[in-house]
């Protein structure tokens, strides 16, 4: 069996932040390597540096030193446009909060980040519907998400983060705000994405239970990676 090639490298990556007078260090000289297929969770207390890392590696955020490597290409020498548009190539987000729109449906939605490709409207509806289909929302497309319960909300957030089929999924606490059996269909829905769509995922969580449902898991604690381990087989 190949082994599968490294998809991100971050190399020697320092971020602080400025507060006041005072430099706020937050990353320390982080290093690792993040395989293409994987499901990584980064764990951490609050205040770890876990959704920085998370943000560089989306290229939100550029760290003050060190490089991140992402499919071979060297995302902190972008400028900021370039940055931009690397993103909605590449990065699919999802939020803690769903970061729905509240007076667009659901189809709507998940419909949105294809706006800005050169799909037809045809085009579009085609991959919406698929990407409803595999979150198991197609009865529930015409409905806005203050008809949806948390779980719901959560799934169509999700089929927004996919839909344009990006190389990275990257989730920011994505079962935080729900209840331990939507967070459950939210995780288990997360590992069918990774094992059977091969989307590579990487997980900010608090909850030992739901870094559980990753391959992988990293741990940071003030701004230093501790931990490298497996979470299954």
């Amino acid at each position: 069996m190949s082994k599968k090639k490294n998809l991100i490298e971050i190399k020697n990556v320092y971020k602080s932040y400025r507060r006041g007078n005072l430099l706020i260090p937050v990353l320390e000289d982080i290093t690792f390597e993040i395989e293409e297929g994987e499901f990584l969770a980064l764990m951490g207390p609050s205040g770890s540096g876990k959704s920085t890392l998370l943000n560089l590696i989306a290229g939100i955020d550029k760290p003050d030193k060190g490089t991140i490597i992402v499919d071979g290409i060297d995302i902190t020498s972008l400028s900021e446009s370039e940055l931009a548009q690397w993103r909605g190539l590449n990065i699919g987000f999802i939020f803690q909060f769903y970061n729905l729109i509240p007076v667009l449906t659901a189809f709507e939605n998940v419909e949105l980040p294809l706006l800005l490709t050169n799909l037809t409207k045809k085009q579009r509806r085609q991959q919406v519907s698929l990407a409803l289909k595999i979150v198991n929302l197609e009865d529930r497309k015409d409905h806005y998400p203050g008809q949806l319960s948390g779980g719901q909300q959560q799934r169509v957030a999700i089929a927004r983060a996919f839909v344009t089929d990006p190389t990275i999924l990257v989730a920011d606490e994505p079962t935080g705000d729900l209840d331990r059996l939507s967070a459950e269909e939210i995780l288990d829905l997360m590992t069918r994405l990774n094992l059977e769509l091969g989307k590579t995922i990487i997980m900010v969580t608090h909850d030992p239970q739901a870094a559980k449902k990753a391959r992988k898991i990293l741990t940071l604690d003030k701004g230093i990676l501790y931990a490298d381990h497996q979470a299954r087989i």
